[in-house]
């Protein structure tokens, strides 16, 4: 399987670790534009560190910018519905342009991400992994993978009734279907198609979000 190969287990991380570390402080103006709007919005805290699940099946904090309430993860489920109540102003800002994950640069210096890999699940989720799905912990979990790309507009998709048993029911058995084909298929060319893929999703949704007036 690929994700035995030397570009999975050490090109990837030594790549990501010089990228994260040159774009860590390329981004420090916009880290802190975005810190001071949430100060401004909401108040602390500026991040937002919830478990996943990892490499190797080792829990970990992914770093994202909070664009929820203080205190969401207590009054709501672990999917976010369509026009969620528990969204800040800023916070929707962030999420609709994916802004909110600019923080994981740290995890994949930390060495819990990488660039490129399946996107990190709720323990929840991982502990029930059975057979192929156990090869999803084989590689390092990423920013964006197939899935991400395709359920770009998640919370579309999902609605705004019965969220986390639309996720659990329908869209939890996809998202694993493409983070095992990941698992399988991990190269640098894998990695480039889903790279411009993401970037050309992310370019469209920001648009129709913040030109088109989309979902506003």
């Amino acid at each position: 399987m690929k994700f035995n190969s030397i570009y999975n287990r050490y090109t990837k991380r030594i790549i990501g670790l010089l990228v994260s570390l040159i774009g860590s402080i390329m981004l420090i103006p916009v880290y802190l534009t975005i810190s001071v709007a949430i100060l401004a919005d909401t108040g602390f805290p500026i991040f937002y560190r919830p478990l996943r699940g990892g490499y190797h099946n080792k829990p970990f904090r992914i770093i994202k910018f909070r664009t929820m309430i203080k205190d969401a993860d207590k009054i709501g489920g672990g999917t976010t519905a369509l026009h969620d109540p528990r969204i800040t102003r800023v916070g929707n800002f962030l999420r609709k342009t994916k802004l909110d994950e600019l923080p994981q640069l740290f995890n994949i210096i930390a060495g819990t991400m990488s660039f490129v890999g399946p996107r990190p699940e709720l323990l929840q989720y991982v502990e029930r992994y059975e057979e192929q799905e156990l090869d999803i912990l084989k590689v390092r979990p990423g920013i964006t993978d197939f899935s991400s790309i395709e359920f770009i507009n998640l919370d579309e998709i999902v609605g705004s009734d019965n969220v986390d048993e639309t996720y659990e029911k329908i869209i939890l058995k996809r998202k694993n279907e493409l983070r095992i084909k990941y698992a399988h298929e991990v190269s640098p060319t894998t990695d480039a198609r889903i790279l411009f893929a993401t970037l050309k999703a992310v370019a469209n949704k920001a648009y129709g979000y913040i030109v088109k007036k989309e979902h506003q």
